[in-house]
């Protein structure tokens, strides 16, 4: 099981928390969330992948924050498409192209990253019920899908869905569980870790924060130790 912490903003509080070695950390670039990330990302762990959170973003703004920040993976947390999803990984190969071509005959210059590798999460917002049917067309397009309470905020807001939705997942594509999971649901998540669900990771945010952005490290070990994550 792995963990993905969200919404980072301060870099002390970065470093902090990437001491207690979660798998994912989560940076939101979009203008509309308390948790806007437009600062630096300080030096991580290789074994932590830099996760940007993008909403109905244009995809060439997309790929160059992906490259300005090196990023591991990106969420789309809005109504992005599955041609979108293309549009994304063909403007990725473009621009690695691009640069290598303008690189020709200098010395000393280090071939740009690929993003062959990059982790694409699709999100989708599920209440009381879910028609999986829509995510059929992304299957092949993306790497996981993550499931988040449909609410007035696109994530972050801090409440459950309805998990017993979930018993009806019919694909073998594994998910994040998001949606307001926090320090008092130990129980809750053991209970549906316990069915045959192809749970890839928790994704937590609101819940363990002392202000948006600001996570508490503390409840954060305690729950990473408990879930024996």
């Amino acid at each position: 099981m792995k963990l993905k912490v969200c919404g980072m903003k301060f870099v002390e509080n970065i470093q902090q928390v990437a001491e207690l070695n979660p798998d994912y950390l989560g940076f939101i670039f979009y203008d509309s969330s308390k948790r806007n990330f437009e600062g630096i990302i300080p030096e991580l762990s290789t074994n932590i992948k830099k996760t940007g959170v993008f909403v109905n973003e244009l995809p060439e703004i997309l790929v160059s924050i992906v490259e300005e920040y090196q990023l591991d993976a990106i969420q789309l947390h809005g109504d992005e498409s599955v041609d979108y999803i293309k549009t994304v990984r063909e403007q990725l190969v473009f621009s690695r192209s691009s640069r290598i071509e303008e690189n020709k005959g200098r010395k000393k210059v280090k071939k740009p990253k690929s993003y062959d590798n990059l982790e694409i999460i699709k999100v989708f917002g599920i209440k009381d019920e879910f028609n999986f049917e829509v995510l059929q067309p992304y299957l092949e397009v993306v790497d996981y899908f993550l499931f988040d309470t449909k609410g007035e905020q696109r994530g972050g807001n801090g409440i459950h869905f309805n998990w017993s939705v979930l018993k009806k997942y019919p694909y073998d594509k594994p998910f994040f569980l998001s949606g307001g999971i926090g320090p008092n649901d130990e129980n809750k998540i053991k209970e549906i870790l316990n069915l045959d669900l192809p749970i890839y990771a928790l994704d937590v945010n609101s819940k363990f924060e002392i202000e948006p952005g600001l996570k508490n490290t503390q409840k954060l070990q305690s729950f990473k130790k408990n879930i024996e994550i």
